[in-house]
């Protein structure tokens, strides 16, 4: 969510050490009212007056789940028929109450939630558990499975691994908010799941979020931080930051038209297109230095290549076509 039309402002893993904020998340169709309750009176609508009788009052009877959501919320729209087919399928093992904080702003400020959809669970008068963002179907049966007492049958580690595939596929095809809602659904189970949080962060740095990744780079336990993914992601910031100190990439073309030989410029160039996104052409401009002057720099081209290929990964396409060039280079 932006923080456009949104008064709660937006979060992605409530176990980060600063909030990102992404665009709008593609919108599902919208329910065909918001205040119908289906058959059964599994689900239900409340207010600031009611919610002691349907939340507190009921969950001492079976857990109950609050669905805090809001008309302008695209994920919310999302989420709304997916829990709502998960309750009634559950049997009457939960029941759902949603209230829409534009209306009710009351309990939802006192429970200290930031960011919608935002879902609660309810269980002896007492919030017990509880997950953000528009979680897939699975997983949003999985929460309701455990809550019930009931043995989903489900391999969470299995279940993760799925979910952070289908995050990766969004990211791969352009789509950070939806990647980064997958990514902040695993971290609500896994808190410290590298590929969660590196995956979340990779969402921000694509989205130019870079002080709120350097926040999170800087604030992670030791040991998530030797992780490798998280590694990965450090030095792409790096990049990234040492990348806007190296001038303009227009100007340092034109030292290149005047003089090709200025290895320098040339060094500087391959660092700004590396972090543009245009891996192809910062690799051949240090392979040109390479073939011209492998002492320049101490052979700074071949150790500048070889951590580009750390951060973009063996299986890059950039990455195996500059390993072959590379190699060419030195074993001609």
């Amino acid at each position: 969510m932006s923080n456009s039309g949104n008064p709660y402002g937006g979060s992605y893993g409530g176990q980060m050490t600063a909030n990102a904020q992404f665009g709008t998340a593609p919108a599902a169709a919208a329910p065909a009212s918001a205040g119908a309750t289906p058959a059964g009176g599994l689900v239900k609508d409340t207010t600031t007056q009611g919610f002691a009788k349907d939340v507190l009052e009921e969950s001492r009877r079976q857990p109950v789940l609050v669905d805090f959501w809001a008309p302008w919320c695209g994920p919310c729209r999302q989420l709304t028929p997916i829990i709502e087919k998960a309750v009634n399928e559950a049997k009457g093992k939960v029941k759902l109450v949603k209230m829409n904080i534009d209306e009710h702003p009351a309990i939802a400020g006192q429970l200290g939630i930031q960011s919608i959809p935002a879902v609660v669970a309810f269980v002896d008068g007492r919030p017990a558990d509880g997950f953000m963002g528009a979680l897939p179907e699975s997983q949003v049966k999985q929460f309701i499975d455990k809550l019930g007492g009931a043995d989903g049958g489900a391999d969470q580690a299995a279940e993760i691994e799925a979910v952070l595939e289908e995050a990766k596929g969004l990211y791969d095809g352009g789509d950070f908010d939806g990647s980064a809602q997958l990514y902040a659904a695993v971290m609500q189970a896994d808190p410290e799941n590298a590929k969660a949080v590196a995956g979340i962060a990779e969402c921000m740095l694509a989205l130019n979020q870079h002080e709120r990744v350097r926040q999170i780079v800087d604030g992670l336990p030791e040991e998530l931080a030797k992780a490798a993914e998280m590694q990965a992601v450090a030095k792409k910031l790096e990049q990234i930051e040492e990348a806007r100190k190296l001038g303009d990439p227009v100007a340092l073309e034109q030292q290149l038209s005047l003089n090709p030989d200025d290895h320098e410029a040339r060094l500087k160039l391959a660092k700004i297109r590396n972090v543009e996104g245009k891996r192809e052409d910062a690799a051949d401009h240090l392979l040109l230095i390479m073939k011209k002057d492998r002492t320049f720099d101490d052979d700074g081209a071949r150790r500048q290549l070889v951590e580009f290929f750390e951060v973009w990964g063996p299986k890059d396409p950039a990455t195996i076509q500059a390993r072959r060039k590379l190699s060419s280079i030195l074993f001609s």
